[in-house]
């Protein structure tokens, strides 16, 4: 992801696009584009507030603690609490367990495409196999 065919990264390939630029003649100096830092903070601060989003959506839910965006949505549990508390009649959530891990993504894919018509931009069987 994020790359072309030969390989080169998004990034590079502005940077690759701002060299081939011809110099301009007015006063300004540097590239056409770069990434500033700000930018950098910015995506950290969405990042967090959407963590935050995730935590106050699913804090009253057993078994589910959501720290981060990787090991905290590793058993599905948290994937169905979000989607639970949404819609909360379209499963039995007390009757999830975390060793069910392939049955508990399925379930908040398919709840999530049926219901509010979120298609599924991850797989199944890569979710299993996260650690």
């Amino acid at each position: 992801p994020g790359r072309d065919a030969k390989g080169t990264s998004a990034f590079n390939k502005f940077k690759q696009m701002d060299a081939s630029q011809p110099k301009q003649s007015s006063n300004k100096s540097g590239p056409l584009f770069q990434l500033s830092t700000s930018l950098n903070r910015s995506a950290s601060g969405v990042k967090d507030m959407i963590l935050i989003w995730c935590q106050c959506r699913t804090r009253d839910y057993q078994g589910v603690k959501i720290d981060n965006f990787s090991t905290s949505w590793n058993d599905g549990l948290a994937f169905c609490a979000l989607i639970h508390h949404f819609y909360p009649d379209a499963f039995d959530f007390q009757a999830l367990e975390a060793k069910n891990k392939r049955h508990n993504f399925a379930l908040a894919f398919r709840v999530a495409d049926e219901k509010a018509g979120v298609m599924a931009l991850l797989d199944v069987d890569d979710m299993v196999m996260m650690q």
